[in-house]
């Protein structure tokens, strides 16, 4: 695959972005452009790299080799901690290093100065833009409701309106369905789709391992294996049985129902099944 060149519509462009730690090659000279408009989904089995890419992207991983550019600034000639404060991230890190009794409100408010555990005098102005985050992420209620009490998908939300409070022109969602129930995914989800059309949002980056949380609005995916590049594109060409088959390292069936893909497992053969016939 020739090296990605970035242009002016790009949110973020790697070429030839390699990551080795203990010997080990986790990032194999990974290619990839998201342009603006675009909102993409990262897919691969656990282990595919899902996660240091993402670690490279926010500057908390130094790369081995290749060239990544994000926002218009290049790794190694900007200022990373800055540009942080213009990338959204809504991940189980952040989630999990919020205060137990700090309200919703503060919580989102935090967002704008990339603090966690805010403390220090809030301002009428930040409390105001806070409430109307509130407001549009239908989280009103929740703004004098402490961490502790919200649920897995109040937090979600949470997270989302924290992201949105700094104004970010790219927003990270990593595994934001993991911990929720059905109902509560749905919800979520259906908030996702809204947020990818809203116009002038953030270009939007999913990672996931579930092709049903792809929902409508997201239009090209980057399929990962092993630390290399399967598949990247628009959806109908880089999302295929093929393709998933091979990231999953079995054979897969991808199929729409009701407007959402799902995938459908074949049998693994006898000799790699972990259980025998089960005894009745």
């Amino acid at each position: 695959m020739p090296p990605i060149l970035m242009t002016k519509s790009s949110i973020l462009s790697v070429s030839g972005l390699t990551l080795v730690r203990s010997g080990n090659r986790i990032l194999n000279k990974v290619d990839w452009e998201v342009a603006r408009g675009e909102h993409w989904t990262i897919l691969g089995a656990n282990g595919s790299g899902k996660t240091s890419l993402l670690a490279t992207l926010t500057g908390y991983v130094t790369p081995t080799g290749g060239e990544l550019t994000v926002l218009g600034q290049r790794y190694g000639a900007s200022n990373w901690v800055e540009l942080r404060k213009r990338i959204g991230i809504v991940s189980s890190s952040v989630r999990q290093q919020m205060a137990d009794d700090e309200p919703a409100l503060v919580t989102v408010l935090s967002g704008k100065y990339a603090m966690i555990d805010y403390w220090g005098r809030i301002r009428r102005d930040d409390r105001e833009e806070a409430a109307e985050i509130l407001r549009q992420i239908d989280g009103e209620h929740l703004a004098d409701r402490p961490w502790l009490v919200l649920s897995q998908g109040e937090r979600q939300r949470v997270l989302i309106g924290r992201a949105l409070m700094a104004k970010p022109e790219l927003l990270i969602l990593d595994e934001p369905c993991a911990g929720l129930d059905p109902v509560a995914r749905e919800r979520f989800l259906a908030f996702t789709a809204a947020l990818a059309a809203r116009k002038g949002g953030p270009s939007l980056v999913l990672v996931t391992h579930h092709v049903e949380e792809i929902v409508e609005g997201f239009t090209h995916a980057l399929v990962l294996k092993s630390g290399q590049v399967l598949a990247a594109g628009p959806n109908e060409k880089a999302l295929t049985s093929a393709s998933l088959s091979e990231a999953f390292g079995q054979p897969v069936r991808l199929r729409k129902r009701q407007g959402r893909l799902e995938l459908e497992i074949a049998p693994a053969p006898k000799s790699k099944r972990l259980f025998g016939k089960l005894d009745r």
